[in-house]
């Protein structure tokens, strides 16, 4: 993990064990399992699945006892079937039982969202379209959301409206003028103040990406919501005016569509589904007898 994503994971931990044990801590594992006993646990997987969120599961395990020991059998983006150990942790059985549901909540929740991601990969391969994710994540988990559609084969879009500008409808309708002029306006400020900033702006009909097309330093256009038909003509057209920008199909991506989208020749495809609709991957804690 990176600096900023273990931080981000470590305040996450605190919050959830917080929420778990509260001011009594575990007190099933306090009056039921004698203090000195030792466990053997095997994280498991359940589900076909692909692994994400191995790393922050084991610091849960870390932050609850630090004495514990770890062994990784799999690593994030490795596919895994019904059955595979992904991590096993020997320590005390009481730090093993306090752990255990945050440390699954984690990788369950990331490792769907690795699943899901993958499948979308899957479906568009051969096209040269990158999957990407959107800012329709849980607050607080972004970056671990994003790690985990990098784990499944993902990209991952800006981070968050600080690091690049992305020029939408309420933008456009805020604007106020016509909205070509003062997208130039727009770009020409902020690349003043932060150079090199990744400017995208979205375009909702033919006649928006062909104006802004012609508006220069825009690097991506988002096409949202456009048909087939629609999708193809503006790839016609950024061929003919800008080779040079990129083109990202969004709005109401699925599975079952997503082939088709691609094969029209966009350079991205967007979906919020990847983390906000990804069913969680099944995984148990089993202890050895």
């Amino acid at each position: 993990m990176d600096a900023a994503l273990a931080e981000a994971a470590r305040r996450l931990i605190d919050l959830a064990l917080a929420e778990d044990l509260g001011e009594r801590g575990d007190i099933t594992s306090r009056f039921f399992v004698p203090e000195e006993n030792r466990s053997l646990a095997a994280m498991v997987a359940r589900d076909e699945a692909v692994l994400a969120g191995v790393e922050i599961a084991a610091s849960v395990f870390e932050s609850v006892d630090p004495d514990v020991t770890l062994t990784f059998e799999h690593s994030d983006g490795a596919a895994v079937s019904p059955g595979d150990t992904v991590l096993t942790i020997a320590g005390a059985s009481r730090s093993l039982l306090a752990a255990e549901r945050t440390a699954l909540n984690f990788v369950q929740r990331l490792s769907g969202i690795a699943t899901l991601t993958r499948e979308f990969v899957r479906r568009v391969a051969g096209t040269g379209v990158g999957i990407l994710d959107t800012r329709k994540t849980t607050p607080g988990w972004r970056l671990l959301e994003k790690a985990a559609v990098k784990a499944g084969g993902g990209r991952n879009h800006r981070l968050g409206l600080h690091d690049a500008a992305m020029v939408k409808d309420n933008h456009l309708a805020a604007l106020g003028g016509e909205p070509a002029a003062a997208l130039a306006a727009g770009v020409e400020a902020l690349h003043l103040a932060f150079p090199g900033t990744l400017v995208e702006v979205e375009a909702d009909r033919l006649d928006q990406a062909r104006a802004f097309l012609g508006v220069e330093g825009v690097s991506v256009i988002l096409l949202d919501n456009m048909s087939l038909d629609d999708l193809r003509a503006a790839v016609a057209l950024r061929n003919d005016l800008a080779p040079a920008v990129k083109l990202e199909a969004s709005g109401g991506v699925t599975l079952d569509t997503v082939a088709a989208i691609a094969e029209t020749g966009v350079d991205f495809i967007s979906s919020g589904a990847l983390t906000h609709s990804a069913r969680a991957a099944d995984f148990g804690l089993d202890f050895s007898d």
